[in-house]
């Protein structure tokens, strides 16, 4: 087990899957979401790939989000920026790849996990996976993902989320406001409805589906400076006492 987690690239018949792991939780340290944002740029610049798929290993939890061990050796906010402004390259990657990024959730999202969820151009997931943005729960927001959230669910969706940051909303919640496209209540048969996505679309014309995702992000044209400053405001804010305080606590529950 690699105890720094991975990112691992399959092509596969003209589909690219994108693969993260970490042993907690699937947790997103700052060199995970570089060779995230990495392999989501390349491979949309590939001409050889037609559809991205991005998903996790394991079973039980598809993102814990941020990576607390992290979050605490954050000294400046400098180091905060840089560490926030990791998820902002990533859904930047995700917004302007111009191919279709399909997003496999197999469980719980938690903070930047709901931010790749809210990123992809179409989510299917399993009835397990619940969601939840616990960014206020440890002094920091959902700075950086709300306008990803935002645009996928609307705003008061991602005020619910927000504002009830200890408390889970079940998948067909996220459903229902737009989350995920897709709720199936099984593994296999998230897994045929992915298969049975993508084989479809990596038949369908290239130059319409780059069209249509440019129609798809329509008005995020300022994210790729919107998002830095959101970054900016998390690494102010983890370097709080009362932030560290509360990622401690939190950590002594989990």
């Amino acid at each position: 087990m690699n105890q720094n987690g991975s990112v691992e690239v399959h092509q596969k018949a003209g589909v690219a899957y994108i693969t993260f792991f970490h042993p907690q939780s699937n947790s997103l340290p700052g060199s995970l979401l570089i060779d995230l944002a990495k392999e989501i740029t390349a491979s949309g610049n590939d001409a050889s790939v037609k559809v991205i798929v991005l998903q996790s290993k394991g079973e039980k939890v598809f993102c814990a989000g941020a990576s607390f061990d992290e979050l605490l050796q954050i000294e400046n906010e400098e180091q905060g920026m840089t560490f926030f402004s990791g998820f902002a390259r990533v859904i930047n990657a995700m917004r302007k790849a111009p191919k279709f990024i399909v997003v496999r959730i197999q469980g719980k999202a938690v903070g930047g996990g709901v931010g790749l969820a809210a990123s992809a151009d179409y989510a299917i997931a399993h009835s397990s996976a619940f969601v939840k943005l616990s960014e206020l729960a440890v002094g920091i927001g959902p700075f950086v993902v709300g306008p990803a959230v935002e645009r996928k669910m609307g705003k008061s969706a991602f005020t619910k989320l927000t504002v009830h940051a200890t408390q889970w909303q079940s998948a067909q919640w996220a459903e229902q406001h737009g989350l995920f496209a897709e709720v199936h209540d099984t593994i296999e048969k998230v897994d045929l409805a992915v298969s049975k996505l993508v084989e479809n679309l990596k038949f369908s014309n290239p130059e319409a589906m780059k069209m249509l995702k440019k129609i798809f992000w329509e008005g995020t044209e300022s994210w790729d400076t919107l998002l830095p400053e959101r970054a900016g405001m998390s690494g102010q804010l983890v370097l709080s006492a009362f932030t560290r305080n509360a990622i401690e606590a939190f950590k002594k529950k989990s």
